[in-house]
């Protein structure tokens, strides 16, 4: 009988998707669920990026250079600079989605057996794609008591190797939901311009930021053109999750050339979403105002509700739309199922990702989830009172 690659058996599961099968026999009984396991925004996908494909009269439907249309990689260029990120559209390559960005950015810095350090717990697809591409991910522990912060600059420093090619990082953070500081960003900076390293920016929830705090983008960095490379996405920026456009930002030169070989590999970002993406560029500010608003509501509900119950520990999200939450529970991966299969609270129940998936240390955030608050508020409370109860019965 033929057999599967070892890469292939060593592919981790997805801890988002795992359990959708479940999810999935628990409608079909008749329980509604209410999904706190997926970064898939309720938020309106802006008007003008739908009414771009809509609208739009093309009668052959060609690929696109591929790095991706000219025209619309100088907007991103644009909408960059809004940002104090001065970069020009050669600095830029469309992808299919951010997973393709990172998946073309690991290929193209690194070989079989290198290895790449990234703060945990950290988004799941990590360790995906450090399978898929050979690569090892070392991993340095930040904690829930400190908000899941930039772990001590000697922690990182003491896992450099001649293996290691690069320090990844999500800003801000999924699954913490952790903002990081200016000022851990330059220390993240020095270190990889010690060491000859590249430092790897997953920015795709730029705009996400609350409490009066502003990201601060690895490219606005000085001194660190060589060695920064950004990840971005119009996923959850515009709630375009099913565009799959996302781009690689960097001016190391080499690099973007590399880059583009995987990109030319794959021909083209596909054409209609280019256009969908060109045009959300035009979305307002006053989008993001409302948007923002609604996350800080939905923040604050979803925490104040969860530290009403005992034993549940979670930590404060600065950004993003997701937050950690420790449960008394012994294995949280039993416990999100069983949710599903067993329990339902007057014919309700809920989806929430294990955190274990977000960690690559085993024995590390087995009681732990991540909870997306891309919910209304009513329905957040909803979810918060049925885990109440949950636990209540898993416990007894």
């Amino acid at each position: 009988m033929p057999t599967i690659s070892n890469k292939g058996i060593a592919m981790p599961q997805s801890p988002i998707r795992k359990l959708v099968p479940y999810a999935e026999d628990a409608k079909k009984r008749g329980t509604k669920v209410f999904h706190l396991n997926i970064g898939q925004p309720d938020i309106k996908t802006p008007k003008v990026a739908l009414d771009a494909i809509k609208n739009n009269d093309i009668e052959v439907l060609a690929y696109s250079r591929s790095e991706g249309s000219e025209e619309y990689r100088t907007k991103i260029a644009a909408y960059y600079a809004k940002n104090d990120i001065h970069v020009s559209a050669t600095d830029i390559i469309v992808t299919t989605g951010g997973s393709e960005a990172l998946l073309f950015t690991f290929g193209s810095i690194m070989d079989a057996g290198d290895e790449v350090i990234i703060p945990e717990p950290f988004y799941a697809n990590y360790n995906g794609f450090s399978t898929a591409s050979g690569v090892k991910v070392v991993p340095v522990i930040s904690k829930m008591e400190d908000n899941f912060a930039l772990p001590p600059i000697e922690e990182f420093e003491k896992l450099i190797s001649p293996k290691t090619k690069a320090i990844l990082i999500c800003n801000p953070g999924n699954p913490t939901g952790y903002l990081y500081s200016k000022e851990e960003i330059q220390k993240l900076a020095a270190i990889v311009k010690k060491h000859d390293l590249f430092l790897i920016a997953d920015e795709v929830y730029r705009e996400f930021a609350y409490d009066g705090l502003t990201h601060y983008s690895v490219m606005q960095e000085a001194g660190l053109e060589e060695n920064a490379i950004v990840i971005d996405s119009v996923s959850k920026r515009y709630s375009m999750c099913g565009a799959r456009i996302g781009c690689i930002v960097s001016k190391n030169k080499d690099f973007m050339a590399t880059a583009l070989k995987f990109a030319q590999a794959r021909l083209s970002p596909p054409t209609y979403a280019q256009i969908a993406s060109e045009a959300a560029l035009e979305t307002p500010q006053s989008y993001f105002d409302d948007v923002i608003e609604e996350y800080v509501e939905r923040r604050n509900t979803l925490v104040s509700e969860l530290q009403r119950i005992d034993g549940v520990r979670v930590a404060n999200p600065k950004g993003a739309f997701y937050c950690i939450a420790e449960l008394p529970v012994e294995s949280a991966d039993d416990f999100a199922q069983w949710l599903l299969e067993k329990f339902d609270l007057n014919g309700k129940t809920i989806m929430v990702a294990p955190a274990a998936g977000f960690y690559s240390t085993p024995g590390i955030g087995l009681n732990q989830v991540r909870i997306a608050y891309v919910l209304n508020k009513e329905d957040l409370i909803t979810a918060v009172t049925i885990l109440k109860e949950a636990l209540k019965v898993y416990n007894a």
